[in-house]
């Protein structure tokens, strides 16, 4: 097989799993991290278990927020994560030069007015966070970022712990125990 078709096979694998309800996917070799065999062999039951603790929880763990990205995409809100992410990831930046521009790379991609993925925030924080594009730092995301970790501990983070995704994958790790 080339790798084009390889390649293909892999992505209508993936989507096929987003083109059912967010209830209904249970082929999780499409939304784990690095090689998919191995990593559901790596997650243990506790580990999944443990999500349902806490939101925060969820996020610190790199199988969790990829079950939880996966969760979002069947939803199409998958942009409230991925800015997120971003926002943890530009908190890391620590030359000035990429700070100033990672920080208007994301303001673009995901706060501005009809942003490509924009997110879910209210007017208020949309100018301050503007307003904080004028001498970008490590924080000028933090308010916005808050607003979108809100919203998701709030709305999607229950309707996954309740969803068949999230207890498929519960019954797939307890699988391998037995």
């Amino acid at each position: 097989m080339r790798t084009g078709q390889r390649r293909n096979k892999g992505m209508r694998t993936r989507l096929g799993c987003l083109s059912h309800k967010s209830d209904s996917c249970s082929d999780f070799t499409a939304i784990l991290p690095d090689k998919p065999n191995r990593a559901l062999k790596r997650l243990s039951t506790e580990e999944a278990t443990r999500w349902a603790d806490s939101f925060d929880v969820l996020l610190s763990h790199k199988y969790g927020v990829a079950a939880f990205r996966a969760f979002l995409k069947t939803e199409f809100s998958e942009e409230n994560l991925e800015f997120w992410l971003a926002c943890e990831e530009f908190k890391k930046t620590r030359s000035t030069a990429k700070l100033v521009s990672k920080a208007h790379r994301i303001f673009e991609e995901f706060v501005d007015v009809q942003a490509p993925r924009e997110v879910n925030i209210d007017f208020q924080t949309r100018e301050a966070t503007r307003k904080n594009m004028q001498e970008p730092s490590l924080t000028c995301f933090d308010q916005a970022q808050g607003k979108v970790h809100s919203l998701m501990e709030k709305d999607s983070y229950p309707r996954f712990l309740r969803s068949k995704m999230y207890f498929d994958l519960l019954s797939q790790s307890q699988r391998r125990l037995s």
